[in-house]
């Protein structure tokens, strides 16, 4: 199973440096083309509400006659609006480029999950999905250090060419092992039907509030250490952090095919909360090490939990409900920094970010809970109905 699904593996790796590695350039980029750094951030806000519109909408007409051009035409765009990035002569060009390569990762991370669960066994579902979320984690952990490196060493356009040399290799890998790809399930009603479920929506409440919890308490973690006295200890937890994400990515597939998505959701959920309340109230290096660590593998081992936990008994409609579920993630790490910022300019000091995230994780974990609970109860409704359909009277 996983030498099929490592060619859209490699796609996420491609994915999961883009998302994040401009921040790391922003200075660069506004002094290159002459405004503000303002003026870039609007870059990120482009690429996150393309990423959310275009998964939501165009995932499931991309998939219509074959998956892997599907696949391959999303990679093109991705690359394509990279490349224009990396050569971009001013700030319109720039914020047009973002906003195409957003819809090109929308529409990635939609239909490479959902092929990814279907080349999978009903019992490595969720180690096939869980896949893919290690791919973004780890291009986020590697390549958004490395791409930082480039930048500040030949300057941030050969970053963005660092993108678009991953994503061409990922490509190559589709073009070539692509045939394996089964067609994805073409999903009976529109989009807003598959998602039409109590548990679904709250699912996707569960996302959005992870997205500003997790991914973007993570944005200020060098000023949270700093205010606390650990300016000296930013870069280590900053790999700390990124080193629990893939470990976690990588460990929690096995653990959602054997216990399940709706035991794994609260655990996890939880062990954010518990993170965040140590990193809020603990002064000391060892304590910050560790939180950290479990805050970087509990917060992506929750990606493909939750996909499982909502898409396992309604797997035709698997791409629509995963474009929801990142878009909603996404606009919840978006939202989370913005938050963040604001706070920050109350004068509210980076020390006291994790309190207000904790508070804001014990909703994640009730939603948690509720989610689970739907989920075990439907598939218990759907192992009843196929009992039933299996014994039928002479």
């Amino acid at each position: 199973m996983i030498r099929k699904v490592w060619p859209l593996v490699a796609a996420a790796v491609s994915l999961g440096i883009d998302a994040y590695v401009l921040a790391g350039v922003l200075p660069q980029i506004a002094g290159s083309l002459s405004t503000t750094v303002g003026a870039i951030g609007l870059g990120v806000t482009a690429f996150t509400a393309a990423y959310a519109v275009a998964g939501t909408t165009l995932s499931r007409r991309a998939t219509r006659g074959s998956t892997r051009r599907g696949l391959l035409l999303a990679l093109g765009l991705f690359n394509a609006a990279n490349l224009i990035t990396a050569l971009a002569p001013d700030l319109p060009v720039f914020l047009g480029s973002r906003v195409l390569s957003g819809m090109g990762a929308g529409i990635l991370t939609a239909v490479a999950t959902a092929a990814a669960a279907g080349l999978a066994s009903e019992g490595q579902r969720g180690r096939a999905m869980s896949m893919v979320t290690f791919g973004l984690s780890a291009g986020t952990v590697a390549g958004v250090p490395v791409g930082m490196l480039v930048g500040e060493q030949l300057g941030w356009r050969w970053t963005m060419g660092l993108v678009v040399l991953v994503g061409v290799v990922s490509m190559a890998a589709l073009a070539v092992r692509g045939g394996e790809i089964p067609p994805v399930p073409d999903e009976p009603g529109s989009g807003v039907s598959a998602v039409a479920s109590w548990q679904v929506l709250s699912g996707i409440a569960l996302a959005f509030l992870s997205g500003v919890t997790s991914l973007g308490l993570y944005t200020y973690l060098l000023p949270m250490a700093a205010d606390s006295g650990l300016r000296a200890w930013g870069f280590a937890l900053i790999w700390v952090w990124g080193i629990g994400g893939v470990a976690g990515s990588v460990l929690v597939g096995k653990r959602i095919d054997t216990i399940g998505a709706g035991r794994m959701l609260p655990a996890l959920a939880t062990a954010l909360l518990a993170s965040f309340a140590v990193v809020a109230f603990t002064p000391w290096p060892a304590a910050w090490l560790a939180a950290t660590l479990v805050w970087g593998a509990a917060g992506w081992a929750g990606v493909p939990a939750l996909q499982d936990a909502l898409t396992r008994t309604r797997p035709e409609a698997t791409t629509t409900i995963v474009a929801f579920q990142m878009a909603a993630m996404y606009l919840g790490s978006a939202a989370g920094s913005a938050l963040g910022t604001a706070l920050l300019g109350a004068e509210t000091p980076a020390g006291e970010l994790p309190i207000w995230a904790a508070a804001a994780q014990v909703g994640a974990v009730a939603l948690a809970v509720a989610v689970g609970a739907a989920g075990r109860r439907a598939a218990t409704a759907r192992t009843a109905r196929a009992r039933s359909r299996r014994v039928r009277p002479c």
